[in-house]
């Protein structure tokens, strides 16, 4: 049985989100590393998972005003690929926006992994668009009050 934890991460697990996404998003994605640290990581809540005790994925949490929180920077490891991962820091990152009381949560979800954000309940905004050369679409979730 494979053991996922997620948490908020604390400030000094900030080197292992940094080398969990710059694998994920520079190595195997080709992302710009300015596109991907772009100044937002001081002030955004982070996430992290472990799988079996060793660092597999993260993401962070972005409050943009009173009403909206955008998760970005969802990252799994190929290691930690296949055991839901993704999904638990997603749950994890929904229950710490509403534990603050924000009713809507919005993603620039890439295209290939929508499927995971509609199992949750974010529904599609918009058309397809472009970010670091990724098809993306925004997606949208109301959180129950």
């Amino acid at each position: 049985m494979k053991d996922v934890i997620v948490r908020v991460a604390d400030w000094h697990e900030f080197s292992a989100i940094q080398a969990i996404r710059k694998s994920v998003f520079q190595e195997e994605q080709g992302v710009d590393p300015d596109l991907d640290f772009d100044g937002e990581d001081e002030t955004s809540q982070q996430l992290i998972a472990s799988l079996n005790g060793e660092y597999v994925g993260t993401a962070r949490i972005r409050y943009l005003d009173g009403k909206t929180a955008k998760i970005e920077r969802l990252a799994v490891l190929p290691v930690g690929r296949g055991y839901g991962v993704g999904k638990k820091i997603m749950e994890k990152a929904l229950e710490a926006i509403a534990s603050q009381n924000i009713p809507e949560v919005v993603v620039n979800a890439q295209e290939y992994i929508k499927g995971l954000y509609q199992q949750l309940g974010f529904q599609e905004e918009g058309e397809v668009f472009e970010e670091a050369g990724i098809r993306h679409v925004k997606m949208r979730k109301k959180l129950n009050q």
